[in-house]
């Protein structure tokens, strides 16, 4: 599974998708118009159930990593390989952990220490075998024992770094004190985000490739379009040793017209997916700091996340494809598990479904096979808690008793699937459809951070004090809000439309010479 675009790299298949949608509102809205776009969040007090689901799903990465070398599985129960994203999310979940008293700082510094120390010496080089990583960069799954690179379908992972990357700055920036070992922990983190050479994958500049197999080299594909690569520029751009060059969010924003525009009453920045609009708002508040795009626009990422939550909710609830109980309170598509990889008959037609996928509505990379993950509702809970709070309770209450145990809630499920065929996971439970077995890292980590930022902010305004975080978001053109200098105003900017048509003709020009590769399908 890769954690985003690319996950075992593996044949490609060719994505069976939803009924594209029109870049048309839902039917309450005039055509071209969007309904009035949702007001900014009201704190809410959040019920009991939440916290029950913080402790879980802490508890997954706390049991589920090796405490010999601090890796975390990407999966859990079926744990084959370890994730390094699921590390970045390990790392985070740690001091979360301190800050609720479920584990001593002693406990998780020395649990952090030895994840940082191991990474530091993994071996590196061109290899195809006994390397965990080259350049600065690791391979997506590592061996549980030795780290190593699993097998010869996993690549090289620009964006899986880059979360790792996350993870290991967030301790940077957590672990403050006075002390030898918290000390250490900082020095480590700072050796690691040091030695990534993020333009070496830079095969056609100044945008980045997402990886690189020893077997056939760099990935033909850049990093594109509007997705969770934010994070990942935003790291490259404030490398203090291999930085690339701000123009490269200037390139990879200029992609982003393609993506803009009206869906289910919503006008926004549109990735199917939900982790896209997740991702990179787990560790950078994006509330009030606005980038050249989005000061055109008058809004700013956060806002962005939210109408994104809304549209998924206003899809769910036209439900286009009749996938039984999509509704108001039961929505949520990403990236997830699913049942099968097979082409079944649903109320009179062929219908595809997958198992591990990248599932979305928007206006392109559309695929819904009635699978919903938990993790696409609950970790918008920051965006929009008055839709999150209710969908997850229901879940909880109507499906608990098969979808919720030890860690939490366990990847996804799908009402609509009953059919008597061997599973690539999962189970099926007499008449409620499939369920997976699995709990998968880069899904529960959004959940355990997003929840904690809703409380507190607390991951949040510890990233604040990183300054290569900041140092990225200042390169990229980011101001206002937090980045804002003591003393100076601090505001949104209004929408610029001559800055946005000037924008739409240099987007325009540039297609006449180039057009974007299509982004491969996650796979396992």
């Amino acid at each position: 599974m890769l954690s985003v675009a690319l996950t075992a790299c593996k044949k490609q298949e060719e994505p069976a998708r939803a009924p594209v949608a029109k870049q048309a509102p839902a039917p309450a809205a005039e055509p071209g118009q969007a309904d009035e776009q949702p007001k900014p969040p009201v704190k809410q007090e959040l019920p009991p159930l939440f916290r029950d689901i913080e402790r879980r799903t802490f508890q997954f990465f706390w049991d589920t990593s090796n405490e010999v070398n601090g890796l975390t599985p990407d999966r859990y129960p079926s744990r084959p390989f370890a994730s390094i994203a699921s590390v970045g999310y390990a790392l985070t979940a740690y001091p979360i952990g301190i800050e609720n008293g479920w584990v001593s700082r002693t406990q998780a510094v020395d649990r952090t220490l030895t994840t940082l120390k191991f990474f530091r010496q993994l071996p590196q080089g061109p290899q195809r075998e006994g390397k965990g990583g080259y350049h600065g960069f690791y391979y997506h799954f590592l061996d549980m024992r030795d780290g190593h690179r699993y097998d010869s379908w996993v690549e090289l992972s620009s964006i899986d770094t880059a979360l790792l990357m996350m993870g290991v700055l967030f301790a940077q920036s957590y672990y403050d004190r006075d002390d030898p070992r918290e000390k250490e922990i900082r020095e480590l983190a700072e050796q690691l985000y040091r030695r990534v050479e993020w333009p070496w994958l830079q095969v056609n500049k100044p945008l980045i490739s997402m990886g690189w197999f020893p077997e056939s080299g760099f990935i033909p594909h850049d990093w594109m379009g509007y997705n969770e690569a934010m994070l990942l520029y935003i790291l490259a751009m404030g490398s203090p040793t291999y930085p690339v060059s701000p123009d490269a969010w200037q390139v990879w924003t200029r992609t982003y017209n393609d993506f803009w525009g009206v869906y289910q009453g919503q006008e926004y920045l549109t990735f199917g997916p939900h982790f896209g609009h997740q991702y990179s708002h787990v560790w950078i508040d994006f509330r009030g700091i606005q980038d050249d795009y989005m000061r055109e626009r008058g809004i700013d990422y956060f806002e962005n996340s939210r109408r994104a939550t809304y549209a998924q909710r206003n899809y769910a609830i036209e439900n286009p494809m009749k996938w039984k109980d999509y509704g108001e309170n039961i929505w949520g598509l990403t990236a997830s598990d699913g049942p099968q990889q097979t082409l079944q008959d649903y109320e009179g037609e062929q219908r595809t479904f997958r198992h591990y996928s990248a599932r979305g509505a928007g206006f392109r990379e559309n695929f819904d096979d009635g699978t919903i993950a938990p993790t696409a509702a609950i970790a918008s809970l920051p965006f929009a808690p008055e839709i999150v709070i209710p969908a997850t309770e229901e879940m909880h209450n109507r499906f608990g008793e098969y979808l919720y145990s030890s860690y939490g809630f366990l990847d996804s499920f799908n009402r609509s699937f009953d059919y008597d065929i061997p599973l690539k996971t999962g189970r099926l439970v007499p008449d409620n459809g499939w369920v997976s077995s699995d709990y998968i890292g880069i899904d529960q980590g959004p959940i355990l951070a997003m929840i904690t930022n809703y409380r507190n902010e607390f991951v949040w305004n510890v990233m604040k004090e990183n300054p290569h975080i900041r140092r990225g978001l200042e390169r990229a053109g980011f101001k206002g809000g937090w980045l804002t200098p003591p003393g100076e105003p601090v505001e949104l900017s209004p929408a610029d439309p001559d800055a946005a048509a000037a924008r739409a003709l240099g987007t325009a020009e540039s297609r006449g010479t180039s057009s974007p590769p299509p982004r491969p399908q996650p796979q396992n």
